[in-house]
């Protein structure tokens, strides 16, 4: 296996200081994103319950999560008991010397503990704060809890997913969660940006919902219910009138995607097979036409592919111009050439057991690249001493304190 060891430039959002709370998914993803790109991330815990995705899921190498070191790479781990008055104070002494408040919390949680954001926004004018939950901070589920299981069925993916008549499967992921997470690291660098352009350092909030973020992926599919009554359906392994583009199985049992559902990329595909006389077929020689004989046409490219191996088909019509691609596995991915060109193959040097390989960052910037600095670290609160004795200044005996009192 080809591996990258880059070392990474500080970042494009060098100098920008994050305060995370909450845990498990959505919200520490947009950190993990942040931190990639070089923001200093403070990842803040509970002094006595540790965020759960430490001892997420159920693969184990040396009795750690291996998910945990990935999602939690390049951020600062401090603990702080945000029930307590004392918390709440040193929570605020924080946001003055922040950018970014990140928390994905029950909509109503940080009003409970005296830190909603005209709190916030009192001692620093100019903070952003990004909330991430399952319905967003209005409407009549706002207080609902929520998880991506749930935010994929009502955004309207589950659905659509899977094959007619069956139950909508899920992915293997989840996936809601990870949108949010990308919508909420957009929507904190749209806030960041507009502060600036204004020029009156003033923040806002940023309001995230998982339901929300599933939804928006959900291209045509309102207008086409609102103006023609159309509710897109589930079509299996292929799209609906899109003819050809299906996953297709080869000799050797593996499957591969042909896309060629354009018209000239229909004609390189029927030459590729050695049967031009398929694009001037009437029943195949339009998009529409072939939309329409969809069920044959797929039949017929099934029953060619089937006598190749996987490899062999995807070089024949690599070569021949046509959009295809062999359905990877996480094994066929840490093995691919591109992917380690692309160095989305990353070390990674942990702590508790050593090297390991962790998925690259995207996207790709030329001048200031984002990158993994550090791994993960397992040690509850191992930066409480850099943080508050070094950014508030607080002595020694005054974090001692602390500790006795289960503030940090």
């Amino acid at each position: 296996m080809q591996l990258s060891d880059v070392k990474p430039t500080p970042g494009p959002l060098a100098g920008l200081r994050v305060l995370e709370l909450g845990q498990l998914l959505a919200g520490p993803y947009a950190g993990r994103l942040l931190a990639e790109m070089g923001a200093e991330v403070l990842k803040i815990e509970a002094p006595e319950r540790p965020d759960p995705l430490r001892e997420w899921g159920h693969a184990r190498y040396r009795g750690r999560s291996l998910w945990w070191p990935v999602q939690s790479r390049n951020k600062k781990f401090v603990t702080l008991n945000l029930r307590e008055h004392r918390g709440q104070e040193l929570m605020l002494e924080l946001v003055q010397q922040s950018d970014v408040v990140l928390e994905n919390f029950r909509p109503g949680t940080l009003e409970r503990w005296n830190l909603g954001y005209e709190q916030l926004a009192a001692v620093n004018p100019g903070v952003v704060l990004c909330r991430v939950s399952g319905y967003g901070q209005t409407g009549p589920y706002a207080g609902r809890p929520g998880y991506a299981s749930v935010a994929e069925a009502m955004g309207g993916l589950r659905y659509i997913s899977g094959f007619p008549g069956e139950a909508p499967p899920r992915s293997a992921i989840s996936l809601g969660d990870s949108l949010a997470g990308i919508f909420a690291a957009y929507g904190i660098l749209l806030a960041l940006y507009e502060r600036q352009a204004r020029g009156d350092g003033i923040g806002q909030v940023v309001d995230v919902s998982l339901v929300e973020a599933c939804f928006a992926l959900m291209e045509g599919a309102l207008p086409e219910y609102d103006r023609l009554g159309i509710v897109r359906e589930p079509n299996g392994t292929s799209l609906k009138g899109v003819a050809p583009s299906n996953i297709f199985r080869t000799r050797d049992g593996k499957w591969m995607i042909i896309a060629a559902n354009q018209d000239t990329l229909f004609r390189r595909l029927a030459d590729a097979m050695g049967r031009p006389e398929l694009a001037t077929d009437e029943r195949f020689d339009t998009h529409l036409a072939r939309g329409a004989n969809q069920e044959e046409l797929d039949g017929i490219i099934a029953d060619w592919a089937e006598d190749y191996d996987a490899a062999a088909l995807d070089a024949l019509l690599d070569d021949g111009g046509v959009v295809c691609g062999p359905v990877y596995s996480i094994a066929d991915i840490a093995a691919d050439p591109q992917f380690a060109a692309r160095d989305m193959l990353l070390r990674h040097d942990d702590p508790e057991f050593g090297e390991y390989v962790g998925p690259g960052v995207v996207p790709k910037l030329s001048r200031t690249p984002g990158g993994v600095r550090w791994s993960a670290s397992w040690e509850h609160g191992e930066h409480n001493d850099e943080v508050y004795g070094g950014l508030l200044g607080l002595a020694a005996g005054v974090r001692g304190e602390l500790r006795r009192e289960g503030v940090i």
